[in-house]
Order: structure tokens, then C-alpha cells, then sequence
């Protein structure tokens, strides 16, 4: 039950990515972030008063997963939308924060809870999270984004009312002529839509015809979703950030229980192998991002290639039975997980800059999935056989097989037979967007 709360951080977070790139589109980098400032210091200070586990799932791991989520579709979007030469370094340099501060926090934790508790400890880094509505200040948009172009547009149009609202006249009318009583025709519900013009309507159609106004744009965000996974190549970047979310993550919170239980250290050290995994995370987010800004390198190629070199890096942890060596593995672990920061410039060299949003947030919603069901994945094969080996093996199987699945995929023999058949691609104008941002890179 527990191994839930700390999956369903980052799950959710990624799961809700679709709900929250809609939001950035609609409201801005700036005013998302804002609130996700709120949702997170929110969840961790509620998070201090949780009564049993079942609370702390919804506090922490809901609410705090939101906020994650909001700020950081909001962050690679408008990091995106400001570079375009040096745009794998940027995003580099932005998700690095991430590892800083993974650094900073396992190893202040500790300390935290020892002199203020828990549910102190929770409380501080909620107060601290408050700082997000600061940081939310230099994000100025490049675009207005939907919402205040739709208010533009209706401030602008000065001939009809502001929004379309329908006006119901009902009349009751009886007179009497010459001591005669007569009833008069009973008057419909008369509703101008549209052309101004008052017709009789059955309500059902009405209903009807409104709903489909309204889900319309739903409708189209959905069919685009779904037009993204007929692409070969993004289909296989879905596939292969599930399988390594599903098993790259999950070994990185029990790598210190591994050490532990093998013997090799008989207290945590002074440096745990968590903040190894973090710091090696950093510099291969600058290291890797700097690396795709080179004109002859594939992001694709080279993101298969860090994939595979990860889940042989979790294979290895079985057979490595030195504290040491787990620390080098740790190292080598955490220096392939950098390859995260790419996802944003192959999904930008894949569908656009126009569609990165859309993209981002259905290929993060396969991450999420991974993310939240691989430690309860990895937890139960503990407690069936009592030891890491089979969670490690299962693990580094499913990264090398994301891995394989992608390297397959980005092929350069694919391309040359598109060519050859004249298949069109996901969408030919977007995708000579997606050209020249990557020539310009």
C-alpha cells in the first residue's frame, strides 16, 4: 500500500500530462504555473496532517502529482517555444533543476526528519514549494494562448452579443371578446441560434445540438491524440518510454535496500546511492542535451542507444555484489536516465513545434503508466522470492526491450522506403516544420 504513495507521484504527473498540456495551450506557461505552485505547496502541507495512508494517497500522491504535472508541461513548453538553435541544451539545462534539487533533497531529508519530524519535514518543503509562483514570473508567453484569444475575439465583435446564449420567450395569453371566452393558441418556446431567426425546435434537438457544440473541440483534441500514434516512430517512442518507465525508475528507490540487504553497508552512507543517481542525472541531462545539438547526431539513435545502455546497467546489479560497484552502476544508471530531457527535441523533430503540447502530453501519458506500476511491479517479485535479483532482471528486460523497439524504429532504412512509395507522413506541413527547426538546431 505505501509503495503506492510514491509511484503515484510521478504517475500521476505524467498520466494527467494530456489534461495539463490542454491547460498550457489554453492558459499560458505563466498562470499554470502559478497554480501548480499552489496544488503542490498545497498537497505537501495537507500532506503533514495525514491521518492514514489512504489520505496521504489523495494528498500527496494526487494533488502534488497534479501540481507536478502542471509545471512541467508548463516549463518544457515554454522552453521549447523560446530556443531553437541550442534547444537540446536548454532543455538540458531546465530539467537538470530536477536532479539538483532529487540531490539536495535525499540529502537533507534525513536531517529534516530527524529535528523537525515528519510531518516538519513535509510542512518545510511545502513552504518551500510556494517559490514556483515566483518562478512562474519570467515566463512570458511568445502567443496569446487560446483562452485570451478567444475573449479577444469576442471583445472584438461588436455586432452580435458576447457569447451565444439562447432567448426563450414564453407567452400566456387569454382574452375575452363580447362576453365570449375563447382560448388562445398556446405559444412555443421560440430560440434564436445562430441566424437570429425564431423557429419551433424539439428540445431534444436542441439539447443535442448543443452538447455536440460543446464536445466539439474535445472531439478534435482527441482525434489529433490519436492521429499522433498512427506515426511509426512515435508509436515506438510510446512504447519505449513505457518499458523504460516501467523499469529503470523503480530500481533507484530500492538501490540502497540492495546494498543493505546484500550486507555491504551496515547503515546508510553519507552519500547514498540515491544522490549518486541524482547528480549522475544532472550531467548527463547537460551532457546529452549538448550532444543532440550536433548537426550529424540523431536524437532518436541516441536515445535507443542510452535506453539499451540502462537496462544493461539494472542487469548487471545482481551479479555486482560490491558496494562499490553499485555505486559505479548507480552512476552509469543515473547518467543514462538524463536521456529524459531529450523527449521534449524528439518530439518537437517528430511532430512540430505547433504540436509539441498535444504530443508531449500523450507520450508522457504512457511514461506515467510505467512510472506507477512499476514499483508495486518490483515490490511484488520481492516479496515472492525474497531478493532484488528477479525485480532487477525484470527491470533491465524491459529497458533493453524499449530500447531495441525504438533503435529499430528510428532506422534510417524506413525513411528511404517512405520515400520510395511516396507515403505521406503524419501531416506533411507540420513535418516540414519539424525540418527546419532541426536543420536550424
Amino acid at each position: 500500500m505505501t509503495a503506492w504513495v510514491g509511484s503515484m507521484v510521478s504517475g500521476v504527473a505524467l498520466i494527467a500530462s494530456p489534461l495539463c498540456s490542454a491547460c498550457v495551450d489554453n492558459f499560458g506557461a505563466r498562470p499554470v504555473t502559478i497554480f501548480s505552485g499552489v496544488m503542490v505547496a498545497g498537497g505537501l502541507m495537507l500532506s503533514a496532517f495525514a491521518p492514514n495512508v489512504s489520505f496521504l494517497i489523495f494528498s500527496y500522491g494526487i494533488v502534488v502529482g497534479m501540481g507536478c504535472g502542471l509545471v512541467y508541461a508548463a516549463t518544457l513548453t515554454i522552453t521549447c517555444q523560446y530556443f531553437d538553435k541550442r534547444r537540446g541544451l536548454a532543455l538540458g539545462i531546465v530539467t537538470t533543476g530536477t536532479s539538483v534539487g532529487g540531490f539536495l533533497y535525499a540529502t537533507a531529508q534525513n536531517e529534516l526528519i530527524e529535528l523537525f519530524g515528519l510531518d516538519g519535514c513535509l510542512l518545510i518543503v511545502g513552504a518551500l514549494a510556494l517559490n514556483l509562483m515566483a518562478c512562474a514570473g519570467p515566463m512570458r508567453p511568445l502567443n496569446l494562448p487560446g483562452y485570451y484569444l478567444k475573449q479577444k475575439a469576442a471583445l472584438s465583435h461588436k455586432d452580435g452579443p458576447l457569447y451565444d446564449k439562447p432567448a426563450a420567450i414564453i407567452i400566456i395569453d387569454s382574452s375575452t371578446t363580447n362576453g365570449s371566452t375563447h382560448k388562445s393558441p398556446v405559444k412555443e418556446l421560440l430560440i434564436s441560434m445562430e441566424t437570429g431567426e425564431p423557429r419551433a425546435e424539439p428540445a431534444c434537438s436542441q439539447v443535442v445540438r448543443v452538447v455536440k457544440k460543446r464536445l466539439r473541440p474535445h472531439v478534435d483534441y482527441l482525434y489529433t491524440m490519436a492521429e499522433y500514434l498512427q506515426d511509426r516512430t512515435f508509436t515506438a517512442f510510446c512504447i519505449s518510454i513505457f518499458l523504460f518507465s516501467l523499469g529503470a525508475f523503480p530500481p533507484v528507490l530500492f538501490m540502497e535496500d540492495v546494498a543493505q540487504s546484500e550486507g555491504l553497508i551496515e547503515h546508510v552512507a553519507i552519500i547514498p546511492l540515491v544522490s549518486i543517481v541524482a547528480v549522475a542525472t544532472g550531467m548527463g541531462k547537460l551532457v546529452l542535451g549538448a550532444l543532440v545539438d550536433v548537426r550529424w547526431v540523431s536524437g532518436l539513435l541516441l536515445y535507443a542507444l542510452t535506453v539499451m545502455g540502462s537496462g544493461v546497467a539494472l542487469l548487471l546489479v545482481p551479479a555486482w555484489k560490491s558496494y562499490v560497484g553499485l555505486q559505479v552502476l548507480s552512476a552509469t544508471l543515473g547518467f543514462f536516465s538524463g536521456n529524459w530531457s531529450l523527449t521534449s527535441y524528439i518530439t518537437t523533430h517528430i511532430v512540430g513545434i505547433e504540436r509539441l503540447s498535444q504530443a508531449h502530453g500523450v507520450l508522457m501519458c504512457f511514461g506515467g503508466f510505467g512510472i506507477m506500476l512499476g514499483p508495486p511491479v518490483v515490490g511484488w517479485l520481492f516479496d515472492w522470492t525474497q531478493s532484488y535479483d528477479l525485480a532487477f532482471y525484470f527491470s533491465g528486460s524491459c529497458v533493453v526491450l524499449g530500447g531495441v523497439v525504438l533503435f529499430l524504429a528510428a532506422l534510417p532504412c524506413w525513411d528511404r522506403e517512405k520515400k520510395e512509395k511516396n507515403v505521406p507522413a503524419l501531416d506533411p506541413d507540420k513535418q516540414s516544420t519539424s525540418d527546419k527547426v532541426a536543420s536550424v538546431a
